[in-house]
């Protein structure tokens, strides 16, 4: 990969750009189909060939392929929402949740197994990242896709079903977010002959949108990657047979006992809670693993960098995924202005100054702050509680500029209450 993509930053050097392909022609309806990986050989020829819209195919089908891997092996051993009558009552959720994984006949699952699956599935993103970082070079391409028609195998039976769709997979988390919809095409688009009475949900997806893929795998993968350094198991152990009730589990047979206080399910639900904060101390396995996140970080931040400077270049107007301030947006009520974007440099610059030590963060016991970086560089283990009470974060502390309130004061003027809408959608 890194070879690959020194022969694409070389085409920098080149005269002239290369031309579309047949794998960008055929990819939205392979995506609809579920048959994508059928032209992966032919995706990564044209793409070592330096056409940017089959490397941003190529990226795709690495980033699908992630998730349906990660989604069949959850399905393979039969993980659910942990769900109890105390969950729904504290939390107001689970109540109409199942109870019984989807799978009626679950394969067992280790420790090691679990590891072995969030593993591939953060290689698999980095892989994405790679091929949607290539798209950056060459040829401009507008590739429109719903997103919500694109088929994937959740079960692993080896056919992406017509209810095995994003957007069968969106309607099903709907209680849990409220996710906008585009309006219509807008005006000037270049995608012609849509018409349906329903809402639009295509997007013209393009150069600067592959860039804003590739942050969207390594912030995805981040999270995962801070878990795979750590060695996690008493806490499986303790409390994953509550994601994984049929998979063979140490506590698999007393997700119910006696009553202590409300009603048996209750009770053990509570008492697997107090199980599962004991057991959050995570000793640092691979140091190196846990350095590399703080450079995963970094480089969302220069992603969300690369990607600005493509939209702000772009002169169309096509049903785009983010749009610059001339574009129109595909959320009615979260407009982008060019003080919008400055607000989000603004944000970026902040976060940079985290993660160099330069900005700590606040803790709720210290008048000094929290060194992000010391912590990522030099932890030898992770007790959250621990780091909440404040003596697991006493290495930590350090005397230095703390970000607070004035620190985002432009994104909180700017963005408000929507804050947390425009970061996901901003990546």
């Amino acid at each position: 990969m890194r070879g690959l993509r020194a022969v694409a930053m070389a085409a920098l050097m080149l005269p002239g750009t290369a031309a579309a392909t047949e794998v960008g022609d055929e990819l939205a309806q392979r995506l609809y189909d579920g048959t994508l990986a059928e032209i992966g050989d032919l995706a990564l020829q044209r793409c070592e060939e330096l056409h940017t819209d089959a490397c941003f195919a190529l990226g795709l089908l690495d980033f699908v392929t992630a998730y349906e891997r990660l989604a069949q092996a959850m399905y393979r051993h039969g993980a659910t929402a942990p769900n109890s009558p105390v969950m729904a009552m504290l939390f107001g959720i689970g109540a109409d949740m199942p109870t019984a994984p989807a799978n009626p006949d679950p394969e067992p699952l280790t420790y090691d197994g679990l590891v072995g699956i969030l593993d591939a599935f953060t290689a698999t993103l980095d892989l994405a990242a790679g091929h949607f970082q290539m798209a950056e070079v060459g040829a401009d391409f507008v590739i429109p896709i719903d997103p919500l028609r694109v088929r994937i195998d959740l079960d692993g039976n080896g056919t992406a079903e017509a209810d095995e769709t994003l957007g069968m997979l969106m309607a099903a988390v709907g209680n849990f977010a409220d996710i906008p919809a585009p309006d219509a095409p807008p005006p000037g688009s270049k995608t012609k002959g849509v018409e349906s009475a329903a809402p639009d949900t295509t997007i013209g997806f393009d150069n600067a949108d592959s860039i804003w893929f590739a942050g969207y795998s390594t912030v995805v993968g981040a999270p995962v990657e801070l878990l795979l350094a750590h060695d996690f198991s008493e806490f499986y152990d303790a409390y994953l047979h509550r994601v994984f009730p049929k998979a063979g589990l140490p506590m698999q047979d007393y997700s119910q006992g006696g009553t202590l206080f409300m009603d048996a399910d209750s009770d053990a639900f509570i008492a697997d809670i107090i199980a599962a904060l004991h057991t959050a101390d995570f000793p640092v396995t691979d140091a190196a693993r846990l350095a590399g996140v703080l450079e995963r970080l970094g480089s969302i931040t220069a992603l969300s960098r690369k990607n600005w400077e493509l939209i702000l270049a772009e002169t169309d107007d096509d049903r785009e995924l983010v749009p610059s301030p001339s574009q129109t947006s595909p959320v009615p009520d979260m407009a982008v202005t060019e003080e919008t974007v400055a607000a989000w440099m603004a944000t970026l610059d902040r976060l940079d100054q985290i993660l160099a030590g330069q900005l700590l963060l606040p803790h709720w016991r210290f008048k000094q702050g929290f060194d992000l970086k010391a912590y990522f560089e030099t932890a030898t283990e992770t007790d959250l509680v621990m780091l909440f009470a404040g003596q697991g974060a006493l290495p930590f502390i350090k005397a230095g500029p703390i970000a607070d309130a004035q620190s985002f004061a432009e994104a909180n003027r700017v963005f408000g209450n929507n804050w947390p809408g425009f970061a996901l959608w901003f990546n």
